[in-house]
């Protein structure tokens, strides 16, 4: 017995050091993923704050920080928000030859923008799919500014890349600079301006959605962009990386109070409310910019001329009509997600999910998805699958929410 008892003793004891060593193995693999993880210039600020740290696109980003995802977002629409978006990635394009290259990787009409204006624009393959969306922007005829998805630049940069070595191969001249020595911050909402107006002697009411300016932010060198991804107005603010962390406090102090560091949560409730895409979810290698509802970002003269990769499948589009659209969505039930089925009404699958939630806003289910040519008309009726159960939804216009973008009256 007393073997018996020394037995189960001693698997106890070895159980449990067991089940330490695996705690602790698991703990240090947390630390080891979490340490692999980048970290921006504002890391440490973002904790100090009461950010609720998460892996994203290999950045430790926030997801939020005290306030619940909900009030963030009802107070970007109210007040206003910062957002800390160094992850992703801003690079310029110099030479003489700047405009004539990144016109052959993308639908916009880089060369038509005025100096100092930019645009959104898509990274097309050759099968007319979208590598990445962008806003470009056109400093000079010599010098164009761009600003990639975090998620995609690896992809993005080997692409860019490998395409710039050929063009110049032939005698091309442009030469590129990834800006990893500056941050990025996004100011939105409707105090955006008043605030960032009492940092600078710029004029802010002379510069209006997708400009863009080199100017002194409180002694600061920035790139300011009047642009963003919550449908308000609001800036986009380049800044060296030695700067950032005191150029957040300065604006967060000048609104007293009523601007708040906001995450990643909420940046996403308030561009889907804003009927934006995200790409991974609502664009991806295999959706076409016709199909994705962005016909309106192809140039006049692109849809001419071509001259981009996978032009024959988009000219085609734009022609004759894509097979399946994007469209936005309100639905009863439990909020869609990304990859809820699309129904008709007699059990036929029509279409898919890209993204959907919870509109703080509007009270009610958003969502964005695609579905079957013809079936993409506001007011049509149809179902979305939850978990094993269908819904009704009906397609309706986006953006969901108003924009508020600034623009000449």
């Amino acid at each position: 017995m007393r073997g018996l008892l020394a037995c189960a003793t001693l698997a106890r004891r070895a159980g449990a050091a067991a089940t330490s060593s695996a705690r602790r193995h698991l703990a240090g693999a947390a630390e080891a993923a979490e340490a692999e993880l980048k970290k921006t210039a504002l890391y440490d600020f973002h904790v100090a704050n009461g950010g609720k740290m998460v892996p994203f696109a290999g950045w430790s980003m926030p997801i939020q920080y005290k306030d619940t995802i909900m009030d963030s977002t009802l107070n970007c629409r109210a007040n206003g928000s910062l957002f800390d978006v160094s992850h992703m990635c801003g690079l310029s394009l110099q030479g003489r030859q700047a405009i004539p290259f990144l016109e052959s990787l993308v639908v916009a009409d880089v060369a038509g923008l005025k100096d100092g204006t930019g645009t959104l624009t898509v990274f097309t393959n050759e099968r007319g799919g979208a590598i990445d969306d962008s806003v470009v922007t056109k400093v000079t005829d010599q010098h164009i500014y761009l600003v990639v998805n975090a998620g995609c630049r690896d992809k993005d940069l080997a692409h860019i890349g490998a395409h710039m070595e050929a063009f110049n191969k032939k005698g091309g001249d442009v030469k590129w600079h990834i800006h990893d020595e500056r941050s990025l911050l996004a100011l939105q909402g409707p105090l955006a301006a008043p605030t960032l107006q009492l940092l600078t002697k710029e004029d802010l009411s002379k510069m209006y959605f997708s400009d863009f300016k080199m100017i002194d932010i409180n002694g600061y060198a920035c790139y300011l962009t009047r642009t963003g991804y919550t449908g308000e107005d609001g800036f986009e603010i380049s800044v060296p990386s030695e700067n950032a962390v005191d150029l957040a406090k300065d604006l967060l102090e000048k609104s007293e109070g009523k601007v708040r560091l906001t995450g990643l949560g909420a940046r996403d409730s308030l561009r889907l409310e804003a009927g934006l895409c995200l790409y991974g979810n609502d664009m991806e290698q295999h959706i076409t910019p016709v199909e994705a509802g962005l016909s309106w970002a192809i140039g006049k003269r692109r849809r001419a001329e071509g001259g981009f990769l996978g032009a024959d499948v988009i000219l085609k589009q734009l022609q004759e009509g894509p097979k399946i659209r994007r469209v936005g969505l309100f639905s009863q039930g439990p909020p869609p997600r990304s990859h809820s089925e699309i129904v008709s009404n007699s059990g036929e699958n029509i279409g898919e999910v890209t993204s959907g939630g919870f509109s703080p806003c509007l009270k009610k289910n958003i969502a964005m998805g695609y579905v079957k040519s013809g079936l993409h008309k506001a007011g049509t009726e149809f179902k979305v699958a939850v978990r094993g159960k269908s819904y009704d939804a009906v397609v309706t216009k986006m953006p969901f929410v108003p924009t508020k973008y600034y623009k000449p009256s």
